[in-house]
């Protein structure tokens, strides 16, 4: 069954159900589409919303991911998620495969993804620089309540994310992680400590 308005109107619409306090800029070129806020009216999250609303042409773009998998972005829009780091990210949501996926800011900075400049034509020949990702390395869900919930587990979990977890963050698809260097041992530490305090 079809989604009956664009995801920029859902998402408002959800945030209005819900009682979720928010701050709609989805006609900014500048922003990103919403600034969730807090119960105090403070900025919580920021989020993106884009669509995929046809199949890609292949024969048109590197070979990065199968189709039902790939979602391009624009690599402006990863800009403007990083400049509201680390509480920003991204929502596809998928039309054909009637899906959300979140991508948080640190998905999109750490996953597999491949570049391209997309040439344009208007007054002179520009290029648009996109992304090609994998929505296998997002967050998948079938409702946008569970969508939602994904940020706030997101948030929830962003300080052990950021400040207390040493391994490799993440598990991508298309990506292996090696072992690398030699076993860190307790006199590396205190030799550490000594050259730098």
């Amino acid at each position: 069954m079809p989604f009956e308005h664009s995801a920029e109107q859902e998402i408002k619409e959800y945030f209005a159900q819900k009682g979720i306090g928010f701050a709609d800029h989805s006609s900014s070129y500048e922003k990103l589409d919403f600034t969730i806020l807090d119960k105090n009216g403070l900025p919580l999250f920021r989020l993106d919303v884009k669509e995929k609303r046809q199949r890609y042409n292949l024969k048109n773009w590197p070979s990065f991911a199968p189709e039902p998998d790939l979602v391009i972005l624009d690599d402006l829009t990863v800009r403007k998620c990083l400049a509201y780091a680390p509480q920003s990210g991204l929502l596809v949501r998928d039309s054909l495969c009637q899906q959300y996926i979140f991508f948080s800011v640190i998905d999109l900075a750490l996953m597999p993804r491949m570049r391209v400049n997309r040439p344009i034509q208007r007054n002179q020949p520009q290029l648009k620089g996109k992304w090609l990702i994998n929505a296998r390395n997002g967050k998948a869900s079938q409702a946008l309540d569970q969508a939602i919930a994904h940020i706030g587990d997101y948030l929830n979990r962003l300080d052990t994310t950021l400040l207390t977890s040493t391994a490799c963050y993440g598990t991508y698809v298309d990506e292996t992680i090696d072992s690398g260097g030699i076993v860190r041992q307790p006199s590396h530490w205190d030799t550490d400590v000594q050259n730098t305090r």
